[in-house]
């Protein structure tokens, strides 16, 4: 068959690991924003932007259904969201996000993640000062209408706005969209999301992210594939959200 089939069926086991991953993670935390703000869309900012990221993920409805369901099922788990941190190998900070119905197994996990790839697991604050808590929205651009950047900035500072700049996002079928990043402290979030919904922009999704404060760490290309090998092992894992580090990231 090819080089080109074994090239197209790469992308698309790929696409599809992303897609299982993408799927469980926000299945949780539609879970925890039902529980955290109830099932109702219109009163709960953060499962509404939650469901604009299940769309543009493709998420099919029963999975966003059944996660709606975990949250009002008295028998099932109730996930908690709990932040782990410690030190990889090389003196490489991480900080992993979890939602857990199950927290002795989680620690455990991470715990044995971090041995293995000769780092160690840390205690609470040891190095969540290394990173800055933000809150990020994506807005999809309308090529009809290109959004005037420097105008939509000038208006969102007042809304708590930090950065606001343009990206283009290429999919598995290598098609070209351009998308707008909103960064903010994470007590911006419902006064951002206010206006991005107020004004009519076509919303992808909204959330929280872990941003280094610290000079990230220059590392070799043999400590990069350690490295690598346990940010792989946190994120195949079910209860893992988010892994952040302050390692430089790999150059392109």
């Amino acid at each position: 068959m090819g080089r080109a089939f074994e090239f197209r069926k790469e992308r698309k086991m790929k696409r599809w690991g992303h897609m299982a991953r993408v799927f469980t993670k926000l299945g949780k935390e539609i879970t925890i924003a039902v529980k955290q703000g109830g099932p109702d869309v219109v009163g709960n900012p953060r499962l509404r932007a939650l469901m604009a990221e299940a769309r543009a993920e493709q998420m099919p409805k029963e999975n966003i259904e059944r996660a709606i369901k975990k949250a009002t099922d008295k028998t099932l788990g109730d996930f908690k969201e709990i932040v782990y941190e410690g030190y990889g190998p090389f003196g490489i900070a991480y900080l992993v996000e979890t939602a857990t119905d199950n927290n002795t197994r989680t620690v455990a996990n991470v715990r044995s993640y971090f041995t293995k790839c000769g780092g160690s697991l840390g205690t609470s604050g040891s190095v969540a000062f290394m990173f800055d808590h933000k809150c990020v929205f994506r807005i999809k651009e309308d090529p009809a209408k290109p959004i005037d950047i420097d105008e939509l900035e000038l208006e969102l500072i007042d809304y708590g706005a930090e950065d606001v700049f343009k990206q283009e996002i290429e999919d598995e079928d290598e098609n070209v969209t351009v998308e707008i990043c909103i960064y903010g402290d994470y007590t911006a979030y419902g006064a951002l999301q206010k206006y991005i919904e107020e004004n009519g922009y076509d919303l992808v999704s909204g959330g929280f992210e872990r941003i280094p404060n610290v000079e990230l760490k220059d590392v070799t290309p043999e400590q990069r594939a350690t490295l690598d090998k346990l940010t792989g092992l946190l994120e195949d894992d079910e209860d893992v959200t988010n892994v952040y580090t302050t390692a430089k990231p790999a150059e392109e």
